[in-house]
């Protein structure tokens, strides 16, 4: 006779189900608007649930904004992962981990794609844009910190920390000036420029020859 499910069960997976279905309405109305100008009630009308389960995930409209620009972000975590696991990791370090996930290849796509939508034009871009991204950029920090933990077990938990943490920081100076210097666009050549940057960041944090 098998096991009935606990309740407890039943309602986490609810949960999360409910979660995921804000987000990916969150996430689709800002492809759609080009623009985080969307209600709470048209987010939940989206997502198919009500105002009020909207609330019960997040404390307002720009968390939950907030929590889908960060998902972007995250999911190039998860592709950093993946290649990772194909690939030998014998040699690898920290912060030729942080540099990988950070090129242009993987960042600029949706970096631009958030400053449109979170700032618009570089002119445009408001102080509420700028927040918004700080934030997604805090969610990517904490998934990176994990991963890259996992990924080297071995390192020094905190000396991980620290350089993941000061990693993203500059990436966040970098969003700024990349922008100032291209309009945050994604072109060929806005991918050179922030390659460029990019080298300087790590050129910064360079770890110690062993």
């Amino acid at each position: 006779m098998s096991a009935t499910p606990a309740p407890v069960d039943r309602r986490a997976a609810l949960k999360a189900r409910s979660r995921k279905a804000i987000l990916d309405a969150a996430a689709a109305l800002m492809r759609e608007r080009r623009s985080t100008h969307f209600s709470v009630d048209e987010l939940a009308a989206a997502a198919d649930v009500s105002r009020r389960t909207v609330f019960n995930h997040f404390d307002s409209l720009e968390a939950a904004v907030t929590a889908a620009a960060g998902r972007m972000l995250v999911d190039i975590v998860d592709a950093m992962e993946a290649e990772a696991a194909s690939a030998s990791g014998d040699d690898a370090t920290v912060l030729g981990d942080l540099a990988a996930a950070g090129s242009a290849e993987h960042l600029v796509p949706t970096v631009a794609y958030l400053i449109e939508v979170l700032g618009g034009t570089v002119e445009e871009q408001s102080e509420r844009g700028a927040v918004l991204m700080q934030r997604a950029v805090a969610l990517f920090t904490e998934r990176m910190s994990a991963s890259i933990a996992k990924r080297h077990p071995r390192a020094d938990a905190l000396q991980v920390a620290l350089l993941v943490s000061a990693f993203c920081g500059g990436l966040l100076g970098l969003v700024e000036r990349w922008t100032a210097a291209t309009g945050g666009t994604d072109t060929a050549a806005s991918r050179r420029v922030w390659n460029d940057l990019l080298d300087h960041l790590v050129a910064v944090l360079r770890e110690p020859e062993a």
